[in-house]
């Protein structure tokens, strides 16, 4: 009991002497023992990559999840260390209503089945999604959690014992320079001065390996950043994947959709335009968007009969294939990725179409997959 009482009381006076000493220096009374130029940068290093790391970590679980009570939700089963639940995705719930729906409205006539056919993408949307989601969050969100939750607290750790070891090391400076000019004026025996240097030298020694341990620490930042690079590359691969998976998808449920004879039969409303440039010259910039059934044939222009087609004595021009496009049907022209076809426009066509020819082959292709060259 005395002993815990001893502790407790020596304790007390250390966090006491240290407080004096941090008050002293904070109004310019004590002087402080500075850490060197490069340490001081390491720890500017530290401070910066846990401040920006938690940042990014943030954004990215709003990225992967935007509703705030979900997140909260994930938040706590993580903490409590239990299975967070599986949820269903946006995507797949909008596909349930869909399919649903054209069970009760009539899954044969041509709106039950278009809703049959785009339930069926949202539904393949929605697990690309969750696969997204957890491929990202292993790869990428575990990484830099681990390091706010692990690494990071073991260098604030050391930081704050380093912090102590200072303020006894300048505590014990002020202390032995009391004894010198108390020395000086005779009040002293020389033994309260080789008192304090002795607890100067041990403090020194306690503060400079804190200080080798501290500094080994933050100079680990660099494996850190490492680390953190190679899970963004993951990332960024994931994010790629899901983005691709998204945009094959949507592209087969357009073609699926162009086939519907009759489904956009009756509109007077122009079609709706690709995603891209309206320009040809700026249409290798964007991502392609397979044309409409409308797109193919405007109301009132006539099928177009390629036996009957031919160039213009002057306008061809070489275009470069962006990307494989599937033939709608026999008046379109296959392509492939990187190959090198002949194109030209013919009066009256839709401004989103040319006619391309390669060989003996021609058709209509979407200006949205070519890069016309000059």
């Amino acid at each position: 009991m005395d002993f815990n009482m001893k502790k407790l009381a020596s304790d007390a006076g250390i966090f006491f002497t240290r407080a004096v000493q941090f008050t002293e220096e904070k109004f310019g009374q004590a002087e402080k023992t500075e850490l060197d130029a490069h340490f001081e940068n390491l720890l500017t290093r530290a401070d910066s990559t846990k401040n920006w790391t938690e940042k990014i970590l943030r954004q990215t679980e709003v990225l992967l999840q935007p509703n705030p009570s979900a997140r909260v939700e994930e938040f706590l089963y993580e903490k409590l260390d239990r299975k967070v639940p599986s949820r269903v995705t946006n995507g797949e719930l909008l596909a349930q209503y869909m399919a649903e729906a054209a069970s009760e409205l009539g899954p044969t006539t041509p709106y039950g089945k278009t809703l049959i056919k785009v339930a069926e993408a949202e539904k393949r949307l929605g697990a690309a999604e969750r696969d997204f989601i957890h491929t990202a969050s292993i790869n990428f969100l575990t990484p830099l959690r681990n390091f706010l939750e692990g690494d990071w607290k073991t260098i604030s750790k050391e930081r704050r014992l380093l912090q102590n070891r200072r303020l006894d090391l300048d505590a014990c400076k002020a202390r032995l320079k009391k004894a010198k000019a108390a020395e000086a004026k005779a009040t002293l025996w020389n033994d309260e001065v080789d008192k304090a240097e002795q607890e100067l030298r041990v403090a020194q020694t306690e503060f400079d390996r804190q200080a080798e341990v501290t500094r080994l620490l933050l100079e680990g930042i660099s494996s850190t950043h490492v680390n953190h690079l190679r899970c963004l590359h993951e990332f960024v691969e994931s994010q790629t994947t899901y983005y691709a998976q998204c945009y094959r998808h949507m592209l087969d449920l357009q073609k699926q959709l162009g086939r519907f004879p009759g489904t956009f039969v009756g509109t007077t409303e122009p079609a709706s335009p690709p995603l891209s440039s309206t320009s040809p010259t700026t249409a290798a910039a964007t991502m392609p968007v397979g044309p409409s059934a409308a797109g193919l044939a405007p109301p009132g222009e006539a099928a177009l009969r390629l036996e009957e087609v031919t160039p213009p004595a002057s306008g061809t021009r070489k275009a470069r294939v962006l990307y494989d496009y599937e033939a709608a049907d026999s008046s379109e022209l296959a392509l492939l990725a990187d190959e090198l076809i002949t194109v030209y426009s013919l009066p009256g066509m839709d401004p989103d179409w040319l006619i391309g020819e390669r060989g003996n082959k021609k058709g209509k292709v979407p200006v949205t997959y070519l890069e016309l060259l000059s």
